[in-house]
């Protein structure tokens, strides 16, 4: 046989990318010659071996030393893919490149021809009888030849011919062969919304290609100018083909003009360069260029002439290896074979952003210089290709925006915030408040100058403008061509400053009185008015020329890929700018008459307040007499911060009521009657699950129904969800019908026997899982959902799941053994308690499968039997029971096995809905049930395809490799992809790597692996970022068809839920596509709607009943996911976070992936994904109708990890390029649902805590009035009350308090009504007000507070000093007991530390301005301290506490004589390395070789947040104390100094004695006395303990027992002790080691030995002053962790606490709950020892720090400071 010559091979194959000229000499033959039948050899054998490319300018040869096209050589044979006879490979690649098994037992079937036969195909649409374009036969000889051209891998080969020929199937299911070829090309390459396209015209190719000069050299201008240089004359191109519409058309003609086969082999070129790209992947532009030279390459006669085939993997090492090192190198260095991390921050790190925009503008693309130093674009079109081995990429890449860790991002970003926020405060504020500018001795203002003071609101908006520009300057490079526009803006803005506080000066300064002052005055306010509306809503890139809608070509790059945003349908865009009004005008009314009118009366009476009297004897009464000033200013703070609060609760209210209306709108609510939801059950499943429209019905829908219910019915069955008795109730049963003979189906009652009141018992356990799951699925069906195409025409999708080391099947051993000492329950026995009902259903079907139900009547008095089902679940330890129970505990756990079953439920919704709708196929295979299962796997495996990311599988241990090979047995079709390693050939080098794809049908080799399905090299280790991403990067080659479902390992689905995978997937709107050519001009249009790029879809959250923490966890999520999303998506601000999402999967993958992958920068990597779809024009929409489960972190400590990962997350988004382009491109209500969704959130939890801090600090300003001024008194009717000479009036400012503290309180609590309302809606009233309840009871908005402080200090951490990183979060039930250093060690830093500090502020406020609403702020602050200990299990177990305190002693004090990994020197050492940094030169141990440096801090942000802020506090608060103390005549600042840093200064000391006295006495004892170290360091730190209370005895003493001064002497001492170390840690400390050597060496005077080199001499210095600081921090450590424990122990000693605090945390009755631990006598003895001992301990601190306050306070008067010269002094 031979493949005959097709007409349009021979002639010239039409040009996409260059459709405006004829290429010089194209091909002019076939691409490849016809084949001998005999040999399989290509008649025109490759029978000569060129060993070069004959190219213009270079003719070398492979000499084997150098690497590349033009050089390299490769100790491989140049061997083509020459074809076999029985298809192009060898052995066990067969000629179909099918990845799937084939089963070939079908004689019988086949027989009958009929419409099934061609099904068992391997690509049953794309068959002879389909009219295809082009056959699997020559497809596979264009892949063929284009591996052979280019240098593809075999494998690689392979897999891109399967992939391609499924998405061609999966097309020509639902249309013609050759529009599903057509609409996949303009998919990938020439349609409207291909991105190919989109690029081609952004980097403006199309010029390029349209010069046509002579040296075919240039890109655009630049090429006209090398031209115009070398004396060439371009050839005259006509105005027309400059126009981007008249290309775009001549684009259109000659796309509509190309033949199938140039479309096939683009498609497969495209394809082969995206399947070996690696890490360019995440580069889509980079990509096309790649792909444009190549297929410029491709079509010259140089490709084409050329016989032999090129080694295998060139490609790879030529084009995709440099560019992977570059970006490999840009975050480590390669030392002996392993990975270092560098210590850059994105600034400094060209990333995966910055290379790809090199391509998106033609300057870029000049950039790129060969190792000759000739530019690329010289090189003609067709030889650039050849030349990539010679680009030297590190010269063109640079920065094109930089991440620069700064809070000034917010300004750029959000500039509009601000704008609208600050300037409206203003424009309120000044207008109310006219006595601050009104003339001396008036309480008003001048009209004229009333008019400008007002109108200076502009002035403010225009300055947040100008500073906003200012900043922008410093995160764009000026050397790149987007900065004309940001000057010109800033010239304009200062015009508008000029315009808005010109005016105010010449009014103030000159003219108040006129009529001309008052006409400026109010043109003044007028434009100022103007200005403030017009910044507020345009966004700041289309101010002063428009950079988003502009026309001019050189912004076309930046609106097609960042600012393309999909437009809105009318009523969607309406309701999103009612929304906002609605917001905007409730919060402006509100907020007038609620803040600033409150505000008008404090500042009316405290403006001109001076206070007499007052003296200082160092500022005299120049600070004093000002302190109302200074208590103002604190307060215009305060209101602020209330100002922009206000707008994000009116934001969560209105956002609610519409999600809420939304709700009803689509027909999800409970207000649907239960009864009709049930009752029309069955038809909506006839309706809207099956696809009828396109059946012949020769069944009843009854018989149809019947067999999609009751088979959802036994899957819950086989889950142990429901008991044999309800099942029998919830089947259609078969009955003897009237007519003799005949039977017909019963329904079963349960549709017709429900009320209004809820799902009866009878038919479902009360509350349980089953009922949850059948009344969602009821009512889902009766929303308006898309109608499914029948299984056969379906497109194919594709599950992906990455996974790294998440359990996959629960061992024996950890399900029936504590995890640890601290552990009082095994993981079954708290499953048992969790879900009782479904245990019982298990343990019944494991005794019948036992046998031994046959005689359970005999053996009813004899229960021991059953002793070991109940308790273990099996009798037998045979591993076929034994597996049930892990199996049975897996699917409750959050493990991958209950994820993979859950999931692999598609295969049997497409194999159910299959059978029931075609039910000939039933009858096709009359009773052979075997070869009907196989027909039907067939079409599931054609359809859906699940791939697991397995990025460790090669290195998993014997237990997981024993897991996996159970999934693959039970699931054949499970696919897994790997990362394969090779170990280097020679010392130092670098591994080889692969992706390895192997599924259940994979043959086992004899070392037990199977044998991969495609093996695919990789460029070097793929793992670059923070893992999850390149993991799903690695896989992506493996996915089939043109849906992707991204799922995490700890997720679930349902049958019920996977039977309406076909209506989701119509929610992509590709179902019933135009039969136009997309190039037609009639075609355009069909074609030019936005594409879908993510449909969205609910999560409920299966821990939601798990105690307070799960369910607080599930409900944030319920609020976020679903009505959050809800509203959302359909006003058009939804973005994509991860699972359970639909992705379109060419949309995705041609615009960089599914995820972004840049180290830290890209920490949350799905909403980056969300954002580059929207940027680039592709749509995402949410589904109620579908939903998954989801498991959530269930401690409090791994919840607050996720926390902090979504914080640090938030702060690298803030950085990101992509909120650049939002927050400066979106129009102004769009901008406001993608900012109040996101970062507003985020924003407001640092508010919120900003407002507290606010709060207290002014409220101290005022307690410091109130206590030391004489305050007027009134009558409650507001007359002042006479004989009060010399008194000040502060009442308004009372009342100012009381709603300052109602405001924050709502602010709080607004946080509780979305889940409320969601709830109401989903579940009614009583469901709403129990849950509510139980969350109250439970502390829940304790742990809010809490949560809130956690995620702040995580996001403002994170901006000042990076550190963003993946947090492995935990997914087990938290059952465990945490020890309080742990938990003190872990939460100090985020919230303990700054807890205690407001918890004095608030203590002082209490002692000098006592209002009862200072309650709730005790509550609040106390929560900060509190939390962790709160939601620990077993917290006030008497025996765990004091062990907890043996602990925490231990804890403080080791880690002296020899390193221990928890100790107190560890933690304190560790909080001060991102200040200090490492050291970057490694010496001593070589374990340090290769441990990752700790990126220190910048110098500015070292500056500003660890001296400047500290210092301002410390500031502040001082002259706080001060003010109090200038009416006693006492020297009150000397006093501070001496308290403050008297401690610091007898650490000193001590510390200069005990070094002499370790120096040498240390080495002479070390032999004998092995915890000399230890001794020393503790004598140091009980002798700082010893003196810091000292101190604070004598403060205590000096105050003469007043107490609140002594606290208020307390709060100044820490804030300057404060400043005091942070100065020292900043400017005193060098880079630590990474070992601990130096702190041992100072305790056991042994400084040498150590591995410290020259710096022994050095380090001693350093080692002081960190000596002096951690004497310091351990004192205060030491009496911070004692007080907490104080307060912690009274509830211990209430009987019966610990069951109150577990029926708490776990929502268990106490009847069942978990049992007290079981010890030895010999553990209960020890035990009994500790704690008497240890109690004792603990009473006898207690009593001396009680006495310490006490003990002065009695004596009083016995106690003289007669003779004290130094307390007379200060």
């Amino acid at each position: 046989m031979s493949y005959q010559q097709r007409p349009d091979v021979g002639r010239n194959p039409s040009d996409p990318n260059n459709p405006f000229g004829s290429q010089p000499g194209a091909l002019s033959s076939a691409h490849h010659g016809t084949y001998d039948s005999d040999h399989g050899q290509p008649a025109s054998a490759y029978d000569r071996n060129r060993d070069t490319y004959n190219s213009e300018e270079s003719s070398q040869h492979y000499n084997g030393s150098q690497e590349g096209f033009g050089g390299g050589g490769y100790n491989q044979s140049n061997e083509s893919y020459s074809r076999p006879p029985g298809g192009p490979f060898q052995g066990s690649y067969d000629r179909s490149g099918a990845d799937s098994p084939s089963f070939t037992d079908y004689e019988s079937s086949s027989a009958h021809g009929g419409p099934y036969s061609r099904l068992r195909e391997p690509y049953p649409a794309w068959s002879n009888e389909q009219q295809i374009p082009l056959s699997k036969e020559e497809i596979e000889d264009v892949f063929i030849d284009l591996a052979n051209k280019f240098g593809f891998q075999r494998d690689s080969m392979r897999n891109m011919y399967d992939h391609f020929m499924i998405q061609l199937d999966s097309r020509a299911s639902r249309m013609s062969p050759n529009q599903a070829l057509l609409t996949l090309h303009a998919d990938y390459i020439g349609g409207e919304h291909a991105n190919y396209r989109k690029w081609y015209f952004a980097a403006q190719l199309n010029l390029d290609d349209a010069i046509g000069q002579a040296n075919g050299a240039g890109v655009a201008r630049l090429a006209r100018k090398a031209s115009r240089k070398a004396g060439v004359k371009t050839a005259p191109t006509g105005q027309a083909s400059k126009t981007l519409e008249s290309a775009a058309s001549r684009w259109r003609h000659a796309m509509a003009q190309m033949s199938s086969y140039d479309r096939v082999r683009q498609l497969a070129l495209y394809l082969l360069c995206w399947g070996e790209a690696a890490q360019v992947r995440f580069v889509p532009e980079c990509l096309c260029f790649i792909f444009k030279c190549a297929d410029d390459y491709y079509r010259s006669p140089e490709c084409q002439n050329r016989m032999e085939a090129v080694p295998e993997g060139l490609y790879l090492r030529a084009v995709v290896r440099p560019l992977y090192r570059f970006i490999r190198d840009q975050g480590y260095e390669v030392i002996d074979g392993a990975f270092v991390r560098r210590e850059r921050d994105h600034e400094a790190v060209i990333g995966y952003d910055d290379v790809n925009q090199l391509f998106w503008y033609p300057e870029g693309i000049s950039r790129i210089v060969l190792t000759d130093k000739t530019r690329l674009v010289d090189v003609p079109a067709a030889q650039r290709f050849m030349k990539f081995d010679k680009i030297e990429w590190h010269r063109a890449f640079f920065k094109t925006y930089y991440e620069r860790r700064s809070f000034l991002h917010l300004l750029v970003n959000f500039n509009r915030i601000w704008v609208l926020h600050i300037s409206v405060f203003w424009f309120y504020t000044s207008y109310n408040v006219p006595n601050i500018y009104a003339p001396a001795g008036q309480s008003n203002a001048n009209p004229a100058m009333h008019w400008s003071a007002v109108a200076l609101g502009g002035g403010v908006a225009s300055l947040i403008m100008l500073a906003a520009t200012l900043a922008e300057f410093s995160y764009v490079p000026t050397t790149w061509n987007n900065t004309s526009h940001l000057m010109r803006r800033f010239v304009f803005l200062l015009i508008c400053l000029a315009v808005t506080a010109g005016p105010t000066v010449y009014i103030a300064f000159f003219d108040q009185t006129s009529n001309i002052a008052r006409i400026i005055g109010i043109v003044q306010f007028g434009i100022s008015l103007f200005l403030t509306v017009l910044f507020s809503i345009v966004p700041s890139g289309r101010l002063f020329g428009d950079r988003v809608a502009g026309k001019s070509r050189k912004f076309l790059a930046s609106q097609t890929f960042t600012a393309s945003y999909p437009k809105l349908a009318t009523k969607p865009r309406l309701a999103s700018i009612l929304l906002w009004v609605l917001v905007f005008g409730c919060k402006l009314t509100e907020s007038y008459f609620f803040l600033t009118l409150s505000f008008e009366n404090p500042v009316r009476v405290m403006v001109g307040m001076k206070v007499q009297n007052c003296n200082d004897k160092l500022f005299g009464n120049a600070l004093c007499q000002h302190q109302p000033a200074f208590a103002l200013a604190i307060m215009f703070c305060m209101d602020l911060c209330l100002f922009f609060l206000d707008t994000f609760l009116w934001y969560v209210i209105w956002n609610t009521v519409f999600s809420i209306a939304r709700s009803f709108a689509i027909g999800l609510s409970i207000w649907t009657p239960w009864k009709d939801i049930f009752e029309r059950l069955p038809k909506r499943i006839y309706a809207k699950v099956l696809a009828t429209a396109d059946m012949e019905v020769k069944y009843k829908p009854k018989v149809l129904v019947s067999q999609v219910w009751n088979a959802i019915i036994i899957s819950m069955y086989r889950e142990h969800l429901l008991s044999i008795d309800h099942v029998q109730r919830l089947l259609y049963h078969q009955v003897p019908s009237e007519q003799d003979g005949k039977r017909t189906l019963r329904a079963p009652m349960f549709f017709i026997s429900q009320d209004d009141k809820g799902m009866k018992s009878e038919f479902f356990p009360a509350g349980s899982e089953a009922a949850r799951r059948i009344s969602f699925f009821a009512q889902s069906l009766t929303t308006a959902i898309p109608e499914p195409l029948a299984v056969d025409s379906m497109p194919t999708f594709t599950v992906l799941t990455p996974h790294y080391s998440e359990k996959i099947l629960l061992s024996l051993r950890e399900i029936i053994r504590e995890e640890d000492q601290n552990t009082r329950v095994t993981l079954l026995e708290y499953l048992k308690q969790l879900h009782p009902v479904e245990w019982d259903n298990f343990v019944r079907d494991t005794k019948i499968l036992a046998e031994e139900s046959a005689d359970l009547d005999e053996k009813a008095d004899k229960k021991t039997d059953d002793i070991p089902f109940y308790t273990i679940g099996f009798k037998s330890a045979a591993p076929e029971y034994t597996l049930r129970t892990r199996i049975w505990a897996s699917l409750r756990a959050q493990t991958l096995y209950r994820t993979v079953s859950g999931f692999m439920n598609y295969s049997k919704a497409i194999k159910l809905l299959y059978r029931v709708e075609n039910p000939e196929v039933v009858q096709l295979f009359g009773g052979n049930t075997e070869r009907l299962e196989r027909e039907l796997e067939r079409m599931a495996r054609r359809k859906f395809r699940f791939v697991i990311s397995m990025q460790r599988y090669s290195k998993f241990s014997k237990e997981e490799i024993e897991n996996t090979e159970f999934l693959l047995r039970a699931y054949p079709d499970l696919q897994i992809a790997y990362l394969d390693e090779e170990r280097p050939r020679k010392e130092g080098g670098e591994s080889r790597i692969f992706s390895a794809l192997i599924d259940g049908h994979s043959e086992i080799l004899p070392d037990g692996k199977r044998r991969p399905k495609f093996r695919i090299e990789l460029p070097g280790n793929p793992i670059l970022g923070d893992g999850k991403s390149d993991n799903q990067n690695h896989a992506i080659i493996f996915h089939r068809g043109e849906y992707l479902q991204l799922i995490d390992a700890n997720q679930d689905n349902y049958l019920e839920e996977c039977l309406k995978i076909r209506n989701i997937l119509g929610e992509f709107e590709d179902y019933h596509v135009s039969a136009q050519n997309p190039y037609s001009p009639e075609g355009a249009r069909d074609f030019g709607k936005d594409p879908i790029a993510i449909v969205g879809a609910r999560e409920y959250i299966f821990s939601e009943n798990i105690g307070i923490l799960g369910d607080v966890a599930a409900g944030k999520e319920q609020t976020f996911g679903t009505l959050a999303a809800r509203s959302m998506a359909y006003i058009g601000g939804k973005l994509h976070y991860g699972h359970p999402d639909f992705l379109n999967s060419i949309f995705m993958t041609t615009r960089g992936g599914v995820s972004k992958a840049q180290k830290g920068l890209h920490l949350n990597e799905d909403i980056y994904a969300g954002m580059n779809a929207f940027g680039r024009g592709g749509k995402i929409k949410h589904t109620e109708y579908y939903q998954c489960g989801k498991g959530r972190d269930l401690g409090f400590g791994t919840i607050l990890n996720f926390q902090t990962k979504i914080g640090t997350g938030m702060g690298e988004q803030m950085l990101s390029r992509e909120y650049y382009y939002l927050g400066t491109q979106l129009p102004m209500d769009r901008f406001l649902t993608f900012y109040y969704g996101h970062p507003g959130f985020h924003i407001n939890n640092i508010l919120v805590i900003l407002s507290v801090q606010l709060f207290m600090f002014s409220l101290v300003f005022l307690g410091t009035l109130n206590y030391q001024l004489t305050i007027c008194k009134y009558t409650s009717a507001g007359q002042f009350i006479g004989g009060q000479g010399g008194c000040y009036n502060l009442v308004p400012v009372y009342d100012w308090i009381k709603r300052c503290v109602i405001s924050i309180f709502i602010v709080f609590f607004i946080a509780f009504l979305p889940l409320f309302l969601q709830e109401l809606t989903e579940r009614g009233v009583v469901r709403a007000l129990i849950r509510l309840g139980k969350h109250f009871v439970s502390l829940s908005p304790v742990f809010e507070v809490f949560n809130t402080q956690i995620s702040s200090h995580s996001i403002l951490s994170n901006l000042s000093f990076g550190g963003a990183r993946y947090i492995a979060t935990g997914r087990g039930f938290a059952t465990t007991r945490i020890s309080f250093a742990i938990l003190y060690s872990r939460f100090a830093g985020p919230s303990i530390y700054l807890g205690m500090r407001t918890l004095l502020l608030l203590l002082y406020i209490t002692l000098s301005l006592w209002i009862w609403h200072l309650l709730y702020f005790w509550i609040s602050i106390l929560a900060l301290c509190i939390a962790p200990f709160i939601f620990n299990p077993h917290q006030f177990s008497l025996g765990d506490f004091i062990i907890d305190y043996r602990e925490y002693l231990r804890w403080m004090s080791r880690g002296n004589s020899r390193a221990h990994a928890n100790s107190w020197i560890g933690y304190c050492r560790l909080s001060r390395t991102r200040i200090t940094g490492f050291k970057k030169k490694k010496i001593g141990h070589p374990s340090e070789k290769l441990s990752t440096d700790t990126p220190r801090a910048s110098v500015r942000v070292i500056i500003i947040n660890e001296i400047l802020s500290p210092l301002f506090l410390a500031i502040i608060l001082t002259i706080a104390y001060m003010f109090a103390k200038s009416f006693d005549n006492v020297n009150s600042l000397l006093r501070i100094a001496v308290i403050a840093l008297g401690p610091i200064v007898f650490n000193a000391v001590v510390l200069i004695v005990l070094f002499l006295i370790s120096l040498f006495a240390g080495p002479m004892l070390a032999g004998c006395c092995g915890n000399f170290g230890s001794v020393m360091a503790g004598v140091a730190h009980l002798a700082s303990v010893v003196g810091m209370v000292a101190f604070f005895e004598f403060l205590w003493l000096l105050e003469r027992w007043d107490v609140s001064h002594a606290v208020l002497g307390m709060i100044a001492t820490m804030a300057i002790q404060r400043f005091v170390l942070k100065t020292l840690i900043a400017t005193c400390l060098s880079r630590e080691f990474k070992h601990d050597e130096t702190n041992r060496a100072w305790w056991t005077g042994r400084w040498y030995g150590r591995g410290l080199g020259s710096a022994a001499f050095s380090q001693p210095a350093r080692e002081f002053v960190v000596k002096v600081v951690e004497m310091t921090l351990f004192s205060a450590d030491f009496l911070c962790g004692h007080f907490l424990l104080f307060f912690l122990a009274i509830p211990c000693v209430i009987p019966g606490i610990d069951i109150l605090h577990s029926t708490m945390l776990f929502w268990l009755r106490p009847s069942r709950q978990i049992r007290a631990p079981i010890f030895s006598f010999k553990q209960r003895a020890l035990r009994r020892n500790i704690v008497f001992s240890y109690s004792l301990l603990f009473a006898a601190v207690f009593c001396f720090f009680a006495a310490l306050i006490a003990l002065p306070v009695v004596f009083r008067n016995q106690i003289s400071l007669k003779n004290c010269a130094v307390c007379s002094d200060i």
